[in-house]
């Protein structure tokens, strides 16, 4: 796999507030049992990627059901198009699985999901809801060039994973924000 284009990465830094915020925004689906999505964008350089915004998805291209979640080609060509006007790239996601599917990638996940180097997936526990979850308490993985995504042991997230204060960070919805109705689909 080439890698010439993503720099590597050692450590993520995202703001409390903004994993308040991811799990605020999944917790909408998991409300009703389903699995819910925050896309991360933000800036890489020097080794260190920093995320600066959040991605709400919303409508028909977003599929979420209690286990499984599809995004839809269309859903990330608009993500994208929102991240280049914003000078900023996609680098990684968090996304939930429900108590009886654990914090591991599923395989749709491993195959289906974003297969770029460098690229950070976090898996939330209980759809979510769970107060009090920091970023020890998910699953965290980060796409390794020629090998595909890799679990992070916890000392290796409390080195390359910081969570720390600061400001919020925007959200950002894209698609159909008035397609509420969606959410069970």
């Amino acid at each position: 796999m080439t890698t010439s284009y993503f720099s590597p990465v050692e450590t993520w830094c995202l703001t409390e507030e903004a994993l308040l915020d991811s799990l605020a925004e999944m917790a909408r689906d998991g409300v009703r049992g389903n699995e819910g999505v925050v896309l991360w964008l933000g800036r890489r350089e020097k080794g260190r990627a920093d995320i600066s915004h959040l991605v709400a998805l919303r409508g028909p291209t977003v599929i979420k059901r209690p286990d499984l979640l599809l995004i839809d080609a269309a859903m990330l060509n608009d993500v994208t198009d929102v991240a280049i006007g914003l000078g900023v790239s996609l680098i990684g996601q968090i996304h939930t699985h429900g108590g009886s599917h654990g914090t591991d990638l599923s395989r749709t996940d491993r195959v289906g999901g974003v297969n770029v180097p460098y690229y950070l997936s976090v898996v939330a526990p209980d759809f979510g809801l769970r107060a009090g979850t920091h970023i020890s308490d998910c699953g965290v993985h980060v796409f390794e060039p020629d090998f595909g995504y890799r679990r992070l042991s916890r000392p290796e997230i409390a080195r390359r994973v910081h969570v720390v204060s600061g400001a919020r960070v925007p959200l950002v919805t894209v698609g159909d924000a008035a397609a509420e109705g969606d959410l069970d689909r």
